[in-house]
C-alpha cells in the first residue's frame, strides 16, 4: 500500500511566515528520510490570520511549493492535494505542470478537484455555481494541450485556436491525475470516467465512505475500465510512543477542526449546498472527541494505527493512505515531527 503525508504548510499563531516555509520545507525533506513515498500539498486561499476557527496556511500556489521540494529532495514523489482547476488558467496550467514535470523528472502526481471552500470563488471572483463545468472543460484542455502537438477548443468558458504547448510533460501522456472525490455523486462519475480518486475521513465517516465507493467501482467496471478502480484515504493521524500521548496530544487540535468544519458548512448552507451542507453540518453538532476516535481518524501506538489503517484497507478496498498530520493545525511542530516519523518508520512498514 502507497504511503504519503499531506503537506497543509500550516501559518501557525505566532510565528513569522519565513518560520512556515521552512517548517514545510523541513518536514518535506524528513519525510523522504524516513521513508514517505510522496508528500502531498494542499491548495489553501484567503484564510485570514488567525480568526475564530482558521487554519492559514502558506501553501496558496502549490505548484511553485512543489517545485521547490522537487529541488530539495531525490526520491520522494510530489503530489498536490487537491490543485483547485476552475480557478486558473488552463494552457498556463498545463504549461507549469509540464515544466514542473521536467524538473522533478517525472515525480510529480496531480490530483486535481473543485474544492468545497467556496471562498476561494469568491476571492478569485468566478462563481462557484459554475465550478463543476469550468472543471470538465478546464480538464479536457490540459489533457488535449499535453497529448497533442497543436489543438484547438470551444467551450462556454475556453476558447483556444491552434495552441502549441512546449514543453510536454516528461511522463507520458501526463503525471498522474487523481481527482477528489466528497460529493455522493461524484463517485460514480469519477468510476464512469476511469479516474483514480482520493476519499477523506474527518467530514465523512467510514460508514459514508462504505456506502459511496462501491458505487465507484460499479461504474468502473460498468464503463469496462480494467481493474476495480484505485482508491487512496487521506485520513488525520498521530502516532505517538504510548496511547495516552497519542490520544492526548492532537484532542484540542482535533476538535478545534471539527468546530471550524461545522461553521464553514452553516455558513455556505443557504448559497452552495443548500441541505446537504445544514445536514453536515447538524451531524457535526455534538460529535464528540469519542465519534473522532471511533470513525473519523486513526490516532495511537504504531502498532494500534497499523493494526487500524490494515482494517480500513480490507474494509473499503484502499490502494493508498496519506497521513494528514496535524489536523487543526495547532498541534506543535515537535509533536508533529515525531509522529510523521513513528509513522514513516514504523507504521509505513508494517502496510507494505
Amino acid at each position: 500500500m502507497r504511503i504519503g503525508l499531506m503537506m497543509e504548510c500550516d501559518y501557525r499563531e505566532g510565528r513569522t511566515q519565513d518560520e512556515a516555509f521552512d517548517e514545510a520545507f523541513t518536514t518535506a525533506e524528513s519525510a523522504e528520510e524516513w521513508g514517505f513515498g510522496g508528500v502531498w500539498l494542499a491548495e489553501r486561499h484567503f484564510a485570514p490570520p488567525w480568526g475564530p476557527g482558521a487554519i492559514p496556511s502558506v501553501v496558496s500556489s502549490p505548484l511553485i511549493f512543489a517545485t521547490a521540494i522537487a529541488s530539495r529532495t531525490s526520491r520522494i514523489r510530489v503530489g498536490t492535494a487537491v490543485l483547485v482547476l476552475p480557478l486558473g488558467h488552463p494552457v498556463r496550467m498545463a504549461e507549469e505542470v509540464a515544466t514542473l514535470d521536467n524538473i522533478s523528472r517525472g515525480r510529480l502526481d496531480l490530483g486535481i478537484g473543485r474544492s468545497g471552500f467556496p471562498r476561494a470563488y469568491e476571492g478569485y471572483d468566478i462563481p462557484y455555481s459554475e465550478s463543476r463545468e469550468r472543471f470538465g472543460e478546464y480538464l479536457e484542455v490540459m489533457r488535449r494541450a499535453w497529448t497533442e502537438d497543436r489543438f484547438s477548443y470551444q467551450g462556454n468558458y475556453y476558447s483556444f485556436q491552434d495552441v502549441c504547448l512546449i514543453p510536454k510533460p516528461y511522463q507520458k501522456p501526463h503525471p498522474p491525475l487523481r481527482y477528489a472525490a466528497s460529493s455522493r455523486e461524484t463517485f460514480a462519475t469519477m468510476g464512469t470516467q476511469g479516474m483514480p480518486i482520493f476519499v477523506g475521513l474527518g467530514g465523512a465517516a467510514v460508514s459514508d465512505l462504505e456506502e459511496a465507493i462501491p458505487e465507484y467501482r460499479a461504474a468502473w467496471r460498468e464503463a469496462g475500465h480494467p481493474g476495480d478502480g484505485d482508491v487512496v484515504l487521506r485520513v488525520s493521524i498521530y502516532v505517538a510512543e504510548d496511547m495516552e500521548r497519542a490520544l492526548s496530544e492532537p484532542q484540542a487540535s482535533a476538535m478545534r477542526y471539527y468546530d471550524r468544519i461545522r461553521q464553514m458548512y452553516i455558513n455556505t448552507a443557504g448559497s452552495y449546498g443548500g441541505d446537504a451542507r445544514a445536514e453536515r453540518a447538524q451531524r457535526l453538532e455534538n460529535i464528540t472527541y469519542e465519534d473522532v476516535l471511533q470513525d473519523r481518524m486513526v490516532f495511537g501506538t504504531p502498532e494500534s494505527v497499523a493494526a487500524r489503517l490494515g482494517e480500513l484497507r480490507e474494509q473499503l478496498g484502499l490502494t493508498g493512505v496519506i497521513m494528514e498530520s496535524n489536523v487543526g493545525g495547532i498541534i506543535p511542530q515537535d509533536r508533529v515531527l515525531n509522529s510523521v516519523r513513528l509513522f514513516g518508520q514504523e507504521v509505513g512498514p508494517a502496510l507494505a
